[in-house]
């Protein structure tokens, strides 16, 4: 199989030989530009999402933004769009980035996992969390979009994207809004996926919950104006 330099790098860093590597990084291109990797990743059959997803969605944003940020995987609207953060949480995110006086062009939004995880209810889809295999299936991914972005801010929206990259014993409850050690980017930070402030029982938990939100995305807009005013 012949597999690009990024790939044999990512099978070295988690213990495999390239011939092991039964992941994404099997089907990366040579050329790890993010036009050439989103072509590449909607043939991706890592796992077996792409057999239920109607398509990759691939992270979409200006090639050297200052922040990624990064969820969990494509909801029903991003599926069908091709395009994420579409949907509900999508606009609940840049209601809050305006708040947050973030400028959206200076942010590139990705998924840890890119097909959708579904199960039927009815005539909908429900969204169904992917488990470790598809998450790790699927990083080869988001380690491409990093090194091609180079970000200089990383937000983990969620359990499972902050899980996915800063290890399984990270708890968001404890250590939202604040800056945490990686070798990812300068900064990383973690805070709730959008889609928990739908999810809020009442109209003052929801709008308690955008509030604290809102303070969490307020660090990274901080971060910015520093870099802006150095």
């Amino acid at each position: 199989m012949d597999v690009s330099p990024l790939a044999e790098r990512y099978a070295s860093k988690i213990g495999m030989s390239k011939l092991q590597v039964l992941t994404a990084a099997a089907f990366f291109p040579h050329d790890h530009t993010l036009s050439k990797l989103r072509e590449a990743a909607a043939g991706c059959k890592g796992c077996e999402l792409w057999k239920t997803g109607t398509q990759t969605v691939f992270g979409e944003g200006r090639p050297r933004a200052t922040v990624m940020m990064v969820g969990e995987q494509p909801g029903d609207k991003e599926d069908i769009q091709g395009k994420p953060f579409v949907g509900p949480a999508g606009a609940v995110l840049d209601k809050a980035l305006v708040a947050a006086g973030i400028d959206r062009n200076e942010v590139y939004v990705t998924n840890i996992v890119k097909h959708f995880k579904w199960e039927p209810r009815g005539k909908r889809r429900i969204h169904k969390k992917p488990n470790s295999r598809e998450i790790n299936a699927c990083r080869p991914w988001l380690n491409a979009e990093i090194e091609a972005v180079k970000p200089r801010i990383i937000v983990l929206l969620g359990a499972t994207a902050a899980q996915g990259v800063l290890g399984r014993d990270f708890r968001v409850t404890q250590h939202r809004g604040q800056w945490v050690p990686s070798e990812l980017a300068l900064f990383v930070t973690a805070t709730v996926h959008p889609s928990a402030i739908l999810r809020a029982p009442d109209d003052d938990s929801r709008h308690e919950e955008m509030r604290k939100f809102v303070e969490d995305l307020k660090i990274v807009a901080r971060q910015i104006g520093q870099r802006q005013a150095a």
